[in-house]
C-alpha cells in the first residue's frame, strides 16, 4: 500500500497502511528487523546487518545463498509466517516485523504484546512495487530500489513491445496451477498480472480470488493453451501429461504444460520470470532474443551474480 506520511531525516518516522488496513508507524532507518516475507529483496537492499531474524525457509533459499552463503551464521531462524517463534522474537526485540496476510492471529498476537508488525500481501505489481520502496525506507535504500526497479520495468517494456499488437482473437489461453493439478490462480494476484503484461488471457479469471479449486471437468472446458506450475509443485508437467483427464486439452496435445522455477513472485524475480513465459507463450515474437542470456543480464545487474550460480543451487 502507499505510504502515508514520511517524517523528514531528523524526525526518521515512516507510517504505511499495511494489507490488515493498520496504520503502522516506525522509527527509520530500522536497526533490527525480522523478514518472514519479502526476504528475496535482502540481495537488492543489502541490508544483511539489519536484519535479525528470517523465515526458516529463507535458509533454503536459492538467491539467498547463492548472494551471501553465510547468512544463517549470522541471521536467526524465527520459525515462519505460518508458525512464528515467538519466544525467538521476544528476545530479539526488532524494530519491526514484515509477514504477510495468512496468518492474521500471529499478527494481532505479536502487536498485542508490542511489537510492530506490517502484513503485506502484493497483488499485482505496482503493489510490489510498493512493498520494495517501503524497505528501501526501513533500511535507507531508496535510490537502489528505484534502480532495481527500472531494471524490472526495462523487461515489462522489452515484453510489451513485442506482444502489444497481439489482436485480443490472437491472444493464448493459460493457466496457471498452484499446490494441486486443480488449484487455479484466479484474477486476484501478481501472476494474473503479469499475463495481463504479456497479453494472454488467464482462463481462471473469472475466479474472483487469489486460488481456488475447480473441477477437472471446468479446466477441461476452458481448454487452456499453456499450462504453467507453480515451482514450490509436488508435482510436474510429465504427472498432467500423463493424467488421462487432462487428455483433451489443447496444452497437453501440444505438450505445452512447464513448471516455473522456484522463484517467488513477490521479489523483482517476477521480471524474468515474465520473460520466460512469453517465450513460451509467444515463441515467434522472441526468436531473436536469447533469453537465458537476457535473464543472466538481469542478475548481473540487480543481484550482482550471474544466473547460473542460482541455478547451480537450485538443482
Amino acid at each position: 500500500m502507499p505510504l502515508l506520511s514520511v517524517g523528514d531525516l531528523r524526525a526518521a518516522a515512516l507510517t504505511w497502511r499495511d494489507k490488515t488496513g493498520t496504520d503502522v508507524t516506525v522509527r527509520v532507518p530500522v536497526k533490527r528487523a525480522v523478514l518472514y516475507e519479502t526476504y528475496e529483496l535482502l540481495p537488492v537492499t543489502g541490508a544483511w546487518d539489519r536484519v535479525a531474524g528470517i523465515s526458516r525457509f529463507a535458509l533454503e533459499n536459492d538467491l539467498l545463498r547463492a548472494v551471501k552463503p553465510d547468512f544463517a551464521r549470522a541471521i536467526h531462524s524465527t520459525g515462519s509466517a505460518m508458525d512464528v517463534n515467538a519466544e525467538a522474537l521476544f528476545r530479539l526485540r526488532p524494530d519491526v516485523i514484515i509477514t504477510w496476510t495468512s496468518n492474521p492471529q500471529a499478527v494481532r498476537f505479536l502487536r498485542a504484546r508490542g511489537l510492530t508488525v506490517i502484513a503485506v500481501y502484493p497483488e499485482s505489481v505496482r503493489e510490489l512495487y510498493d512493498v520494495m520502496r517501503l524497505q528501501g525506507r526501513l533500511f535507507g535504500r531508496e535510490q537502489r530500489v528505484e534502480s532495481v526497479i527500472g531494471e524490472m520495468e526495462r523487461i515489462f517494456c522489452m515484453i510489451h513491445s513485442r506482444t502489444a499488437s497481439l489482436p485480443p482473437s490472437a491472444r493464448k489461453k493459460v493457466l496457471w496451477l498452484s499446490s494441486k493439478q486443480t488449484t487455479v490462480a484466479g484474477r486476484v494476484g501478481v501472476n494474473n498480472d503479469l499475463f495481463g503484461i504479456i497479453k494472454l488471457e488467464n482462463c481462471a479469471g473469472s475466479v474472483n480470488g487469489r486460488t481456488a479449486d475447480v473441477p477437472l471437468e471446468r479446466i477441461a472446458a476452458w481448454n487452456p493453451d499453456l499450462v504453467f506450475i507453480w515451482g514450490n509443485a509436488r508435482y510436474g508437467p510429465a504427472d498432467i501429461l500423463a493424467n488421462p483427464q487432462w487428455r483433451h486439452v489443447n496444452a497437453v496435445k501440444n505438450r505445452a504444460v512447464y513448471k516455473a522455477p522456484k522463484w517467488s513472485t513477490w521479489s523483482p524475480r517476477i521480471a524474468p520470470i515474465a520473460l520466460w513465459i512469453a517465450s513460451k507463450a509467444y515463441p515467434e515474437r522472441f526468436r531473436d532474443v536469447n533469453v537465458d542470456s537476457a535473464i543472466d543480464d538481469f542478475y548481473r545487474k540487480v543481484y550482482g551474480i550471474p544466473y547460473g550460480k542460482v541455478t547451480r543451487i537450485a538443482n
